[in-house]
């Protein structure tokens, strides 16, 4: 039942890779773009070590909520600008990773407490039954997001830095 946990991730992982690998690779990103995606992906760094690092409690739950909610108010930041550079299937495409965003920050927040071997509610404690496979997931999933965020720097701030840029 755990991998149910995981879809949300997989799901944004696959709207992450055609929002990237097509749309933006063919419309080049302006400058705006090239600065301010690290930026959502670092937020999303943020939740995630959290969860890995921090000790959870009440507080830091408390703490996790905030960030998360940060993080998922953070990333619409560009939607006022993109009207005029995406097509309508691109900002169809942000909507869905707009609506996966707080749900998979929201699984990663119930699995911290399983990860970390606390008692949890039984409807959890069922849904998510494997620490040690979740424990794995999120190492490795704040692995692919560091490495994804070091490739927005290096690809789209030094490789292509000079790629036109198209308007819709």
């Amino acid at each position: 039942m755990w991998i149910l946990g995981i879809l949300p991730f997989a799901l944004q992982a696959l709207c992450m890779i055609f929002d990237e690998g097509y749309f933006h690779v063919r419309r080049g990103l302006p400058l705006w773009e090239r600065i301010g995606h690290p930026i959502d992906t670092f937020s999303v760094i943020a939740c995630m070590g959290f969860v890995l690092w921090a000790p959870f409690s009440k507080t830091t739950l408390v703490i996790y909520i905030v960030l998360a909610s940060f993080s998922s108010l953070l990333v619409t930041k560009d939607e006022f600008v993109h009207k005029a550079h995406c097509p309508g299937s691109e900002n169809w495409l942000h909507a869905v990773l707009f609506t996966l965003h707080p749900i998979t920050l929201a699984c990663a927040g119930f699995m911290w407490p399983v990860v970390q071997g606390i008692e949890v509610s039984a409807w959890i404690g069922r849904w998510l039954d494997q620490p040690e496979a979740l424990s794995l997931f999120l190492k490795s999933q704040l692995a692919v997001m560091i490495l994804f965020f070091i490739y927005q720097i290096l690809f789209w701030n030094i490789v292509w830095k000079n790629k036109p840029v198209l308007k819709q």
